[in-house]
């Protein structure tokens, strides 16, 4: 039988491999093509200036698809720093900004690092907060059961809604 403990962990690899694949790649499956065709390089790093242009709805997006990650970091190193676990969601944002440019497939923004690092920190202390209320075993074992139910959700709706064309 799987332990919750080994659940969270394989839920938070499956979070941060989805999380690559979306941020990336934007949920294509043709990878190849994304890194052919796509080449767009580009760097903004003055935060929020973009704003006009993307409006709201994507600032709420990362900050949305970040906390999570918060969430899962805080369940799986529940002894550590908020401060680490903090500075590791800065480190994976500017990381994946970075692949961007790198790879030349989107925007790198500092905007995006800045909700990313936000989003993260508002899981980690939801979490921290949660379990001073609810004991850690049934916390961890309801956001992990919900956590899975949403990924099979979201690779249903991806596979079979969503067909991403590019």
């Amino acid at each position: 039988m799987l332990t919750v403990k080994v659940l969270t962990r394989v839920l938070f690899t499956l979070y941060l491999l989805t999380l690559l694949w979306l941020v990336l790649f934007k949920i294509s499956y043709d990878i190849p093509a994304i890194l052919a065709d796509y080449q767009t390089r580009s760097v903004n790093l003055i935060p929020f200036v973009t704003w006009g242009q993307t409006g709201v709805s994507e600032t709420a997006t990362n900050l949305i698809t970040f906390i999570p990650f918060g969430l899962l970091l805080g369940m799986n190193f529940r002894s550590a720093a908020m401060w680490r676990l903090l500075l590791i969601v800065f480190g994976f944002s500017v990381v994946v900004e970075t692949l961007q440019f790198v790879l030349a497939i989107g925007t790198t923004d500092i905007t995006d690092v800045v909700t990313n690092t936000v989003g993260g920190l508002v899981g980690l202390v939801v979490y921290r907060l949660a379990s001073k209320i609810i004991s850690t075993k049934i916390l961890d074992g309801v956001i992990t059961v919900i956590g899975l139910i949403l990924f099979v959700a979201f690779l249903l709706l991806r596979g079979l809604v969503f067909q991403v064309r590019y």
